[in-house]
């Protein structure tokens, strides 16, 4: 009984030196407005993305984002919306070269409002740089998007439909992450 109780907290510790969890995230503000003649509106979006992933080998990760949206809308009085997004993907590092890596998430977004009562869904890719600044310290950005998106508000019929590449502003992500 000794001998396997020695054994498993061998194979725990093992495990543990070798777990390659991350948790960290992002954050993404966006705003654009247009001058009077072009209608006189303004968007802010703030975006808060913690995140949590487990990588299973040195090419392969899977992980899940769950995060908060905030939309304010200058045109219409002051209007702002709160939305909550949850992300599970994998990540496949296709470069790696000393400190730096170079990825790609391939996921499902699913995106709820509840004041404006609308769903958005995208199923795509998101390709992505890691610096690694320490042993246990990465800086991680997150570039474009790559696939369908579809927002569906509720009782309207006219969804809006996307497929294609996005390379705007709005799919530029800055983060950290702590590697145990």
């Amino acid at each position: 009984m000794k001998k396997i109780l020695s054994l498993i907290a061998v194979a725990f510790v093992a495990m543990s030196v070798n777990a390659q969890v991350y948790v960290g995230g992002s954050v993404s503000v966006n705003a654009w407005s247009s001058q009077k003649l072009a209608g006189d509106r303004s968007e802010t979006t703030f975006k808060i993305l913690p995140e949590v992933g487990y990588n299973l080998n040195d090419e392969w990760a899977i992980g899940a984002v769950i995060g908060y949206e905030s939309d304010k809308w200058a045109l219409v009085d002051g209007v702002s919306e709160n939305a909550f997004t949850f992300n599970p993907y994998a990540r496949y590092t296709f470069l790696k070269s000393g400190k730096v890596s170079l990825f790609v998430d391939g996921g499902v977004d699913f995106t709820t409002a509840s004041k404006a009562d609308w769903n958005e869904i995208a199923v795509g890719f998101k390709p992505g740089l890691a610096v690694s600044l320490t042993d246990n310290i990465s800086f991680v950005s997150h570039v474009g998007f790559i696939g369908w998106d579809q927002l569906n508000p509720d009782g309207d019929d006219n969804n809006i439909s996307k497929f294609g590449l996005d390379l705007s502003g709005a799919n530029l992500l800055f983060g950290l992450y702590f590697n145990f």
